[in-house]
């Protein structure tokens, strides 16, 4: 999911409706405009809305150091990206131990900031 915003940022992949990029400050770099969220539709609309590709994504992409975000080149993204993602502890579930967390990245990228 990173790497295809990136993508559509850099114009290397079609972009989808949903997804516009802005620079709030300069340190921060470009982020994903997040589309407006709707507080008085039904929970299950909400639900499906939050777990839609174009959330997910561009929670994820925000989420990801400036330095990721910034990258000109590919390559350049996925070093920086596997770079950051080594540092993410992973929480997967394993049979006979209890459930420690939640093994979202949104969540992780967003605990250890």
């Amino acid at each position: 999911m990173i790497i295809t915003v990136w993508k559509m940022h850099k114009k290397l992949a079609p972009k989808m409706p949903g997804i516009s990029f802005h620079r709030e400050e300069e340190r921060d770099g470009v982020k994903v405009k997040l589309p407006k969220r709707y507080k008085d539709a039904q929970n299950d609309i909400r639900e499906l809305r939050e777990n839609c590709f174009v959330m997910r994504a561009a929670q994820l992409f925000n989420r990801m150091p400036s330095d990721v975000r910034q990258c000109t080149a590919i390559e350049s993204m996925k070093i920086e990206l596997g770079k950051f993602l080594a540092t993410i502890p992973d929480y997967s579930l394993v049979r006979g131990y209890s459930k420690h967390q939640d093994n979202s990245l949104i969540k992780s990228v967003s605990e250890c900031k």
